[in-house]
């Protein structure tokens, strides 16, 4: 494999936002004075964007809850606590700063793109990334391959010679949709049984594992 690019997932890839989005949750459902959710429940809704989220998270709601207007809640209280307790992996700064390196790279999340530029300006990550794209900032988003399509585009590579690096089976279907390489991280918030039935694809078990795999790719 010789690659031209490489996109990263945000969520359960680069960093653990699971406090932050728990708390938005749950400041959303005690408004509604339903109880709230434990963490590890609302880690495994994470992934599809923040209206798949609202979704699931009111699974047990009764039907005449709004759930534009708890869109809205949510949306409002995560944007003022994104960034009080969500962290980067361990070992994924120095991933990024191999990666940058060597390539040009963008971010692909279905994260609202507000949110997500915050939390990269938190970081200090503007630097490693040319594009950053969210779940608003097209009128797609993944699994759609279209949205890796027009990173690729963007960064001026063929799609087929982008990797595209995430923690979920929608990271998975997306490059697939686009003839992207995929790469798995195992310590993201997707549980071992969503890898069955995919084809093809490498995993990673540690950032500190993944740098070494790209540091031994050839440029």
């Amino acid at each position: 494999m010789r690659p031209a690019a490489v996109v990263f997932d945000l969520d359960g890839t680069l960093i653990d936002s699971r406090p932050d989005l728990a708390l938005a949750v749950n400041r959303m459902r005690g408004e509604l004075a339903l109880p709230a959710l434990p963490e590890s429940a609302i880690g495994a809704m994470i992934g599809d964007g923040a209206r798949v989220l609202v979704d699931r998270a009111l699974a047990d709601a009764p039907s005449e809850v709004p759930r534009p207007q708890a869109l809205e809640s949510f949306l409002a209280h995560y944007a003022t606590v994104c960034t009080v307790a969500t962290r980067a992996y361990d070992g994924v700064e120095e991933l990024l700063t191999l990666c940058h390196r060597r390539w040009p790279l963008a971010l692909l999340t279905n994260k609202p793109i507000a949110m997500t530029v915050e939390i990269v300006e938190h970081l200090s990550w503007a630097r490693y990334f040319r594009f950053l794209v969210g779940g608003d900032s097209l009128p797609f988003r993944k699994p759609d391959g279209r949205g890796l399509a027009h990173l690729a585009q963007a960064l001026e590579v063929a799609v087929d010679r982008v990797v595209l690096v995430g923690d979920s089976r929608i990271d998975a279907e997306t490059a697939n949709a686009a003839g992207a390489a995929f790469v798995w991280v195992e310590w993201g918030y997707a549980a071992a049984g969503d890898r069955h039935g995919l084809a093809g694809g490498l995993s990673a078990r540690t950032p500190a594992a993944l740098a070494s795999w790209f540091d031994a790719l050839p440029q």
